[in-house]
């Protein structure tokens, strides 16, 4: 007797910027796969149980939402944060950056974020489209930036373009390689803003997650 497929790929394309891009259906969950590395995950039969130990949920459920907030996603990817903000709070906008846009168009299509509220889409490297938020007069509640985690060259000046983004209450939280810049992230973060701590989301992962809270005034 055949055993049943446990995976089957439901889309399958190609990004100069990204290089091979897949959907992948494995048992009751979506997955999009770029390069061999699993960027978002959106579960089919509506149980978020698995993906809420991964660190797309724990750098949403450690925040103060509130009510309504604005919110800002940089590195958009399939979108499993959008999915975890509405499951904490009602935003009454979400903005997200994706520089890739074949990435983008995979995320509309196919992580369901049509099912959500108000969403904005910028595409377009983080700096450059912050540094057009700002010029606008923008600014969010709660800030999560997923766009240069093992990206040394990158990390810094993505931060620094997005502390001015932060609302006077609001949250900035980065998520960072433990074996990357994050220790000189929050030694940088600790003059910009009232509280910042860091988190390591599991013992055997690598994905730490700074929290900063209250931006200071220059």
């Amino acid at each position: 007797m055949r055993r049943a497929r446990r995976s089957s790929t439901a889309h399958t394309g190609w990004s100069a910027i990204s290089g091979r891009i897949r959907v992948v259906d494995y048992r009751q969950e979506r997955r999009l796969i770029v390069r061999g590395a699993i960027l978002s995950a959106y579960p089919l039969d509506g149980d978020w149980s698995a993906i809420e130990r991964e660190y797309w949920w724990q750098g949403v459920a450690a925040v103060r939402f509130p009510p309504e907030p604005s919110v800002l996603l940089v590195g958009l990817g399939g979108g499993t944060q959008a999915h975890l903000v509405h499951r904490c709070t009602t935003p009454r906008l979400v903005t997200a950056i994706e520089r890739d846009p074949v990435i983008l168009d995979v995320a509309r299509r196919w992580f369901g974020l049509a099912d959500l509220g108000p969403m904005e889409f910028y595409c377009g490297d983080a700096e450059t489209v912050a540094a057009t938020l700002q010029a606008a007069g923008r600014r969010f509640d709660f800030v999560m930036e997923d766009a240069a985690y093992a990206d040394m060259e990158r990390s810094r000046p993505v931060v620094e373009a997005l502390v001015p983004l932060v609302a006077a209450d609001g949250t900035l939280v980065v998520n960072r390689h433990r074996r990357g810049d994050a220790g000189s992230l929050v030694r940088m973060l600790r003059r910009r803003f009232d509280s910042v701590r860091t988190q390591r989301v599991r013992r055997e992962g690598e994905n730490v997650l700074i929290y900063a809270s209250r931006p200071r005034t220059a």
